[in-house]
């Protein structure tokens, strides 16, 4: 069934807004002691929920690619250079987070339960770590002659950060119950896809 005109301008919409948040959310910073806390990850979580994974990727991807061309998006500026920040990574790492959160909550009512959004919510902050902490060793190691520990790169760069991430998958998990069923509706199926060949 072809997506009408009036669909793919809402989606393109709704890629837009959501690669605006997770720019915003970079911004965004809460008090919490010792750890920052950003709504970064919280948005490119629910973006995943909401759009679904291939629309939720493409939205942090945009973002990413906004900054790479020179916008200031990220913390710390902007441009192809950025690429060598050892941080950089975690975004890579968003895009794929996004798009196994929204896979995993893809269900044929458009209507997951909360345990199961949760679940894809962590699966996707553990992708994002899968990239993210590599990456930033290799950055570290073979860019910036750096060489960090195994239980320093596990504790500074992933364990510390447990908590308030966690924080927000349950935030991001509790919003996307709520909004999945109505922003991820389920196609209808046309007369032609219940035909028999």
């Amino acid at each position: 069934m072809k997506t009408s005109y009036r669909e793919k301008t809402y989606r393109i919409a709704l890629v837009a807004m959501f690669a605006a948040l997770s720019a915003i959310g970079a911004f965004i910073r809460i008090p919490f002691p010792g750890i920052p806390f950003t709504l970064q990850l919280f948005f490119t979580t629910v973006a995943g929920l909401l759009l679904g994974g291939e629309l939720g990727a493409l939205s942090v991807l945009v973002y990413i690619l906004l900054g790479l061309i020179g916008l200031p998006v990220f913390t710390g500026g902007g441009g192809f250079s950025y690429v060598l920040q050892p941080s950089f990574g975690y975004l890579l790492g968003m895009v794929g987070g996004a798009f196994v959160t929204g896979k995993l909550t893809q269900t044929k009512d458009g209507k997951p339960g909360f345990v199961r959004v949760l679940i894809a919510c962590f699966a996707g902050l553990f992708v994002i770590y899968l990239i993210g902490v590599p990456y930033l060793y290799c950055i570290c190691r073979f860019y910036m002659d750096k060489v960090i520990g195994m239980r320093v790169l596990l504790v500074d760069y992933f364990l510390i950060f447990m908590p308030t991430d966690s924080i927000k998958m349950v935030l991001a998990a509790i919003v996307g119950t709520r909004l999945i069923p109505v922003l991820r509706k389920p196609k209808k199926k046309s007369a032609a896809d219940n035909s028999v060949v």
